[in-house]
């Protein structure tokens, strides 16, 4: 199996602002997910070897809606609204959850949500319960901490170790990642192709 994928094709198809925006699910999808301002559209652009397939913006809460990229016509790339902090209109916060739960709960071809935390902050009770959820409705997710650059080697091993801490599940597998130095991007793409791969074998062998 590859470690990375070679990217041939990085390109917009849509964003949905509600189910019914959804584009036709005939290719496996990866979703992003995470707090607003966490590197999430930095993190997709370095995935992809674009600058600005996704827009990136200092302010938080740009992502308005869930967005979903075509990656070389084999993978689909969906970036998910940020949670937390964003700046928006109330109404449109409160617009997200659901449409965030209806996208997570019936998109079939969903195969992996990378969760990507700031590694500078320890984990919040809404980050707890986003992981709690996918836990409990057995959605396969990928920790990723992301802006490693930020700290020295010593404070980000004590940082890992207390977000590690901070869970009441067992992590088994956490990547840590910098759009800067491009560290943790075949770590990634591993665990992507990896998950990609072993629904193609179950679904071949339920054949």
């Amino acid at each position: 199996m590859l470690n990375i994928m070679k990217i041939t094709l990085a390109e917009f198809v849509i964003s949905a602002f509600k189910p019914s925006d959804y584009p036709i699910a005939s290719l496996p999808e990866v979703a992003f997910a995470g707090r607003s301002n966490v590197g999430k559209s930095s993190l997709i652009n370095v995935l992809v070897n674009r600058k600005n397939l996704v827009k990136t913006s200092s302010s938080p809460g740009k992502t308005q809606s869930i967005n979903f990229f075509n990656i070389n016509n084999k993978i689909t790339f969906v970036d998910l609204p940020g949670y937390g902090y964003a700046k928006v209109p109330i109404e449109v916060k409160k617009s997200w959850k659901p449409l965030i739960e209806n996208y997570l709960k019936t998109r079939k071809h969903l195969k992996l949500v990378i969760l990507i935390f700031d590694v500078r902050r320890i984990p919040s009770q809404e980050d707890i319960n986003l992981l709690e959820w996918f836990d409990f409705y057995k959605i396969p997710a990928l920790l990723t901490l992301n802006k490693i650059d930020k700290l020295s080697k010593s404070k980000l091993k004590r940082q890992v170790e207390l977000i590690k801490k901070s869970f009441p599940l067992t992590l088994d597998n956490i990547i840590l990642f910098s759009a800067v130095t491009k560290q943790g991007k075949s770590e990634v793409w591993k665990q992507i192709l990896y998950k990609i791969e072993e629904t193609s074998d179950t679904m071949t062998n339920a054949e």
